[in-house]
């Protein structure tokens, strides 16, 4: 998938959803590994209200995949 299209993908519309999304993006995404990258566009992939209860709610994703890509973008500082 193209860069491009999945960092659209990152805006949510939901300023607090874009800045982590987009942040995380901007700044791991090129360093992860093709397992972590899948699972973030597996993340990207859910509803808003879900994506929400997972970065901004605490709730743990069943798919530890998700669930490692969460942790990952909620230590990561705001950008």
């Amino acid at each position: 998938m193209c860069d491009n299209k999945l960092k659209w993908q990152c805006r949510r519309g939901m300023r607090e959803l874009d800045v982590l999304l987009i942040g995380w993006f901007n700044s791991h995404y090129e360093a992860v590994d093709d397992a972590e990258r899948s699972a973030f566009r597996r993340l990207l992939s859910l509803p808003d209200p879900e994506l929400a209860s997972y970065l901004l709610a605490g709730e743990i994703a069943i798919d530890p995949g998700i669930a490692r890509v969460v942790d990952s973008i909620r230590a990561s500082p705001a950008h």
